[in-house]
């Protein structure tokens, strides 16, 4: 069966009549748009304006994926979940910033890097836009540890078989959202054309421009 290239989300934007944004915190904000609809109608859009963040899917060489696991307040759960991070400076380079979450959080390097999936994390409700990344040949990184705080303090870290997570996923064991997607995205690309198929590093990325 011949594969449909058709299928591809498209750019589009709809008159905004007005905006304002009621709620600015330290990273993220809140806009209150006026849409204009098709039919005419004028309706009132909410929705968080976020930055962009970054995931890091880490294989070891014996299939094994690194995931900590960490509080999250908002729904009150400790998620397994891959190392992850906020595009903190706007332009900046994804690869770098998924380098860098990868020492931070997990003290590693990788020297093989391919882009794994890009995502919208809510799209009806926020505009955070996800790219995670396959990284491997792992090895320790040099120097002293990043020093953690807050939420961080308190990670697990494990580093468990690719198809147990996708197994988990499955079953409803995890839930984050860079995890399930990170994890099912590559195991169908192992099934399919391998990861020598996935995008390079230095892919486009349009909900995120940059500069390579």
């Amino acid at each position: 069966m011949a594969m449909r290239n058709d299928i591809v989300d498209t750019p589009e934007s709809w008159e905004v009549v007005a905006s304002r944004t009621p709620f600015e915190g330290a990273k993220t904000s809140v806009k209150s748009d006026q849409v204009r609809m098709p039919d005419r109608a004028v309706v009132r859009r909410d929705y968080q304006v976020h930055p962009g963040s970054v995931c890091v899917l880490a294989l070891d060489e014996e299939q094994r994926v690194l995931v900590l696991k960490q509080f999250r307040h908002p729904v009150r759960h400790r998620l397994w979940e891959l190392p992850a991070g906020l595009l903190d400076v706007p332009g900046e380079n994804p690869l770098h910033a998924a380098q860098r979450e990868l020492y931070e959080e997990a003290h590693v390097k990788a020297e093989d890097w391919r882009v794994l999936a890009d995502f919208y994390t809510s799209p009806g409700g926020s505009d955070e836009a996800v790219r995670v990344f396959l990284a491997q040949d792992l090895a320790e990184a040099e120097g002293e540890r990043y020093a953690v705080s807050e939420e961080e303090s308190d990670m697990e870290t494990a580093r468990v078989p690719l198809q147990d997570l996708v197994a988990g996923v499955l079953a409803g064991r995890l839930g984050n959202p860079g995890l399930v997607t990170g994890v099912l995205a590559l195991s169908a690309a192992l099934a399919t054309g391998g990861v020598e198929s996935l995008r390079p590093a230095l892919a486009p990325w349009p909900a995120r421009p940059y500069e390579a």
